[in-house]
C-alpha cells in the first residue's frame, strides 16, 4: 500500500487568480414561483501573497451587520424556505421523520455518577425539544433539575443546556445555559435538595469546564475575559481564564490563563482545565492548544491553585505528542503518539512524574488506541480495529494482565463516566444499525472472573432500536494515489445494485476526528426509500491513527477531498448509484470536503450540502475561532501555509461558466465557530459563476454551529436537506410546484 503520508500536490494557484475578472451579476431566478434575488454586484478586491494575486470579489459580505448585506441574506433565507415548502414530498418526508423520531429511544448526551449511587444525566425523550438535566436517586426515583425548554419559554428565548457537573457528594450541581445556539451562556449553581439556584449567574461562559473538589467546597471553571465581545474578532476567545469558586464565600479567584501565566509560554488561544488529583495534595492543569491534538500538562499544589498562587511544573509538553492524560492508582497515564502513530500508553508515578522515564503499559500495534480512562481498580483502554472497538481492562497493580471486556454490540465504545476514587466505569456502546446501550461496568469479585455489565435503563427504549431491514458494510476503496480508504455503507437489506439508489456521501476529514459507528433512527426514512448512506473515512480523520490524520492536513489536505471523490467513483462503478443520484454532504471543516470535491469534479454529483462549512480558507483565520485552527490548516503568514490554504479554499476554486451541482448551504446565523459569511460568500460566488443547479441558503436565525438545536429544528433541517437532494436527483415527487 502506498505511503499515506505522501504529500499530494498543491495545485491550482494560477487558476485561482482567474476569478479576478468576474462575470456579470446574474439576473433573478424564479423557482416554483418564488423569486430568488441574485447575489449583490461583485466588488473588485484583490490581495497578493508571495507573488500570487488572489481575488476576493465578495469580501464585503463579511460585514454581516451592513443593512444591505443583512437584507440580502434574509431574502435568500426566506426564498429558500418558500421554495422548499413547495416540494410535494417534503411534508410526507417530515411526517415520516417525526413518526420515527417519536417512536425512537430517548437520548442521553452525558452522565455523571455521584456518591450514594446517585446518577445525574442529560436526557431528551421523544416529544421533548431540549435536553433536561435529571437526577436519579439510588432507589430509582427521578427528578428533573433543569428544564431548559421551559425556562426558555418563560424568558422568551431559546435556551439549551450547554455544560454541567455535579459535586461528588451530589449536594450541588453547576450548569450552563446558552442562548440561541450561541455556545456562550451563564453558569448557575443549584442546591440539589431544594432545586434552587444559590449563586448569582456567572456570565461569559463558553464551555464551563467545571471540576469540583472532592469535598464539595468549591470548583474550578473557565470564563471568557471581560469585554471579550468588544475585542477584534481574532482575539475574542483568547486568554480564556480558569477560576476557582469557593462555596463558603461565593467568591472566585483567577487560577490560570495564557497571559496571566506568561512564564509557561503558551499561545493566547490555549485553554486550561484544572482538577484535583484525588488522594494527593496536587492539582493537574491540562492545556489544549486550540485544535492541536497534542496536549500540555502541569502539576501544582492544590491549595495554592485554589488561592490562585500555584507554581505549575510541566510534566507533558506538546512535543511529547500526548493526546490524553488521566490519573489513577497512584499513576499518571498518558496516551501518546510519539514514535507510535497508532498510539501507545505510558505511565509515571504521581509522586515523581517524568515522561522520559515512563513505563510502557500498552505497546503500539496495528490497532488504534482511541482513549484511556482511569478508575480506582484499573486503567480502561479503548482500541479500534477497522470500524469496531474493544474495551480492555488493565489492573493498576498488574497492567500486563489485560482483560478484554465482552460487549453486546460491535461498534463504538465510549466512556460516560470514570472516577479514580470509584471502581469500574459507566460506558455506552452503539453500532451503525443498533441503538445505544448504556452500562455500569463492575469489576469481578474474584480473580479470573469477567467484569459485569449492569444495564443503565435511564432512557426509554425505542421501536427502531434494531431495525432488521438496515445493514452496514465496511469496504476499502483505492484512492487517487492507490491508498486504500475505509468507507462504511448503510442501506436496506434488499438493496439492488442497479445504479439507481439515491445516495448521500458524507465526509469530514479534519483534526483526527473519526466518524465512529453511530445510530440515528431517522436514517430509516432514507433507507426505506431505497437510499444509501455512505461515510467516507478520508485522510485527515483519525480512523487509522495519527498518520492518517497528518495525511490530510495542511499541504496534504487535498487527500481529504480526493479520497471522497475516489469513494464516489467506486460507488458508481460498483452499481450503488450514478452521478445523477449522488449527493455529497459535510459540515464545519467538512465544508472543505464538499466544496473542493464539487469544484474539482462538478460532474460527479447531483447535489451538494455544506453545513456550517468553512469555504474561504484564505480568510478563515480572521474568524473568531480562526487562530485556534492554525495548527490544523496553517496560516497565510508563511508561504507554505498560504499555498496549502489556497489549495483547500473552495471559494477560490469556483470557475465561471461551469455546471456545478445544485447546492444548499446550511448555517446558523449565531455561529461563533464558523462565521455565517463563510457560507454567504461561497453562495454568492457560486450563484454568479454556475450554469447548473440552484444555489440556495438555508439560514436559521435561532441557531449557531448546531449545538443546542431543538428537536423541531433538527427534524426540519433534515427534511429540508434530504428534500433538496431528492429534488436535484430528479425524483418526481420532490420536484417543486408553485
Amino acid at each position: 500500500m502506498p505511503n499515506p503520508l505522501r504529500p499530494a500536490l498543491v495545485a491550482g494557484v494560477v487558476l485561482l487568480a482567474s476569478c479576478a475578472t468576474p462575470t456579470p451579476t446574474p439576473q433573478p431566478r424564479t423557482i416554483a414561483g418564488v423569486t430568488v434575488a441574485p447575489p449583490p454586484a461583485a466588488q473588485p478586491q484583490e490581495d497578493s501573497f508571495y507573488g500570487t494575486r488572489v481575488a476576493d470579489p465578495y469580501r464585503f459580505l463579511e460585514n454581516v451587520k451592513d443593512p444591505q448585506v443583512a437584507g440580502w441574506m434574509k431574502g435568500q433565507a426566506d426564498a429558500t424556505t418558500a421554495i422548499l415548502q413547495t416540494i410535494p414530498g417534503r411534508a410526507p418526508l417530515l411526517a415520516r421523520l417525526t413518526e420515527i423520531d417519536a417512536a425512537a429511544a430517548g437520548a442521553i448526551s452525558s452522565l455523571r455518577r455521584a456518591e450514594g449511587g446517585r446518577l445525574f444525566f442529560a436526557r431528551r425523550e421523544p416529544g421533548e425539544n431540549q435536553f433536561k438535566l435529571v437526577l436519579r436517586e439510588a432507589g430509582g426515583a427521578e427528578r428533573v433539575l433543569v428544564d431548559a425548554e421551559a425556562r426558555g419559554k418563560a424568558a422568551g428565548k431559546v435556551l439549551a443546556l450547554l455544560d454541567w457537573a455535579p459535586a461528588h457528594d451530589g449536594r450541588h450541581v453547576a450548569y450552563v445555559l446558552q442562548v440561541g445556539g450561541s455556545e456562550i451562556g451563564e453558569l448557575h449553581v443549584m442546591d440539589v435538595a431544594t432545586g434552587q439556584d444559590i449563586v448569582a449567574p456567572i456570565d461569559r461562559i463558553r464551555f464551563g469546564s467545571v471540576s469540583w473538589l472532592r469535598d464539595g467546597s468549591g470548583f474550578f471553571f473557565a470564563r471568557l475575559r471581560e469585554g471579550y465581545e468588544k475585542l477584534p474578532e481574532t482575539e475574542r476567545f483568547g486568554d480564556r481564564t480558569t477560576h476557582f469558586f469557593t462555596m463558603a464565600t461565593r467568591q472566585s479567584v483567577a487560577v490560570f490563563s495564557p497571559l496571566r501565566n506568561a512564564e509557561l509560554k503558551l499561545p493566547i488561544f490555549a485553554s486550561g482545565f484544572v482538577a484535583e488529583v484525588p488522594g494527593t495534595s496536587l492539582a493537574l492543569l491540562g492545556v489544549g492548544l486550540g485544535v492541536d491534538r497534542n496536549r500540555v500538562a502541569f502539576i501544582g499544589d492544590l491549595r495554592a491553585a485554589t488561592a490562585g498562587r500555584a507554581q505549575w511544573r510541566r510534566v507533558v509538553d506538546a512535543s511529547d505528542e500526548v493526546r490524553t492524560v488521566t490519573a489513577g492508582g497512584g499513576f499518571l497515564y498518558a496516551l501518546s503518539a510519539k514514535g507510535a502513530p497508532r498510539h501507545r500508553v505510558l505511565r509515571m508515578p504521581l509522586a515523581a512524574p517524568d515522561l522520559a522515564r515512563a513505563e510502557v503499559v500498552v505497546e503500539a500495534s496495528d490497532e488504534v488506541i482511541v482513549d484511556i480512562a482511569a478508575a480506582r481498580d484499573a486503567l480502561y483502554v479503548i482500541k479500534r480495529r477497522g470500524a469496531a472497538m474493544q474495551l480492555v481492562r488493565l489492573p493498576h497493580e498488574a497492567p500486563r494482565n489485560a482483560q478484554t471486556v465482552a460487549l453486546p454490540i460491535e461498534g463504538t465504545v465510549s466512556v460516560l463516566d470514570s472516577d479514580s476514587q470509584r471502581d469500574g466505569l459507566a460506558l455506552a456502546v452503539v453500532g451503525w444499525t443498533r441503538a445505544t446501550q448504556r452500562f455500569e461496568l463492575r469489576p469481578a469479585a474474584a480473580a479470573g472472573q469477567a467484569p459485569t455489565l449492569v444495564p443503565l435503563t435511564i432512557a426509554r427504549a425505542g421501536s427502531f432500536d434494531a431495525p432488521a431491514q438496515m445493514v452496514a458494510r465496511e469496504v476499502m476503496v483505492p484512492s487517487h494515489d492507490g491508498t486504500l480508504v475505509p468507507a462504511s455503507i448503510i442501506h436496506h437489506r434488499d438493496l439492488k445494485l442497479d445504479g439507481n439508489s439515491p445516495t448521500i456521501l458524507y465526509g469530514y476529514g479534519a483534526y483526527g476526528i473519526t466518524e465512529d459507528p453511530f445510530f440515528n433512527p431517522r436514517l430509516l426514512a432514507w433507507i426505506e426509500r431505497g437510499g444509501v448512506y455512505v461515510v467516507a473515512h478520508v485522510r485527515g480523520s483519525g480512523m487509522l491513527g495519527t498518520e492518517w490524520h497528518r495525511a490530510g492536513q495542511k499541504a496534504t489536505k487535498p487527500n481529504t477531498w480526493r479520497d471522497g471523490i475516489a469513494v464516489a467513483q467506486w460507488l458508481v462503478k460498483s452499481g450503488y448509484t450514478r452521478p445523477q443520484r449522488l449527493a455529497i454532504f459535510g459540515g464545519s471543516a467538512g465544508g472543505i470536503f464538499v466544496g473542493r470535491a464539487i469544484t474539482e469534479r462538478p460532474d460527479l454529483f447531483a447535489a451538494a450540502v455544506p453545513a456550517v462549512g468553512v469555504m474561504d480558507m484564505v480568510r478563515a483565520e480572521r474568524d473568531p475561532n480562526g487562530p485556534a485552527n492554525i495548527p490544523e490548516f496553517g496560516t497565510v503568514k508563511d508561504e507554505a501555509g498560504f499555498r496549502a490554504l489556497l489549495a483547500m479554499s473552495s471559494y477560490h476554486h469556483v470557475k465561471d461558466g461551469v455546471r456545478y451541482p445544485g447546492t444548499l448551504l446550511v448555517h446558523g446565523v449565531n455561529d461563533i465557530r464558523v462565521s455565517v459569511w463563510q457560507s454567504s460568500k461561497f453562495a454568492a460566488r457560486l450563484a454568479q459563476a454556475s450554469t447548473g443547479g440552484p444555489v440556495l441558503m438555508r439560514l436559521d436565525y435561532q441557531l449557531g454551529h448546531g449545538g443546542g438545536a431543538t428537536r423541531a429544528q433538527a427534524l426540519a433541517q433534515t427534511a429540508d436537506i434530504w428534500s433538496f437532494m431528492l429534488w436535484q436527483m430528479g425524483l418526481p415527487e420532490f420536484q417543486p410546484r408553485p
